[in-house]
């Protein structure tokens, strides 16, 4: 693959995770709403990381480290590095069921729905310098 199919690979199926929040988020599954918003901010990173650097972005999850990694913190704003950092122990593949539960209460309807779109603004944002 060269860098603009690899750059559209992230991008697709970043916008597909986008589409299964909003069915998730209608579904009233709230822990799978912010897991895959996560994991659209993981692509979208991952996708701006391959036009900015020579090398393929890292095997993480760890969007600070994606957002660093390719210095495109260096152009967030701090509302749009809180929410990076906010999102990080969205990523609930890998935890412990108590931590999965403790999480799980915390998500309502509306920080959901509040997710969704500061994910598709951030998104887009990232998109705008591809």
């Amino acid at each position: 693959m060269d860098r603009d199919e690899k750059i559209k690979y992230w991008i697709d199926i970043a916008d597909y995770d986008l589409d299964t929040a909003e069915t998730l988020y209608k579904g009233g599954r709230w822990l799978y709403v912010a897991f895959m918003c996560h994991q659209v901010i993981e692509k979208t990173l991952k996708a701006y990381w391959i036009s900015a650097q020579e090398d393929d972005p890292p095997y993480t999850h760890n969007l600070l480290r994606l957002a660093t990694g390719c210095a495109l913190s260096d152009k967030m704003t701090q509302e749009q590095m809180a929410f990076v950092e906010m999102m990080i122990p969205m990523n609930i593949e890998a935890r412990y069921p108590s931590y999965k539960e403790a999480l799980a209460r915390t998500l309502t309807p509306d920080f959901c729905r509040n997710i969704i779109d500061r994910t598709q603004e951030m998104q887009q944002w990232i998109k705008s310098m591809l």
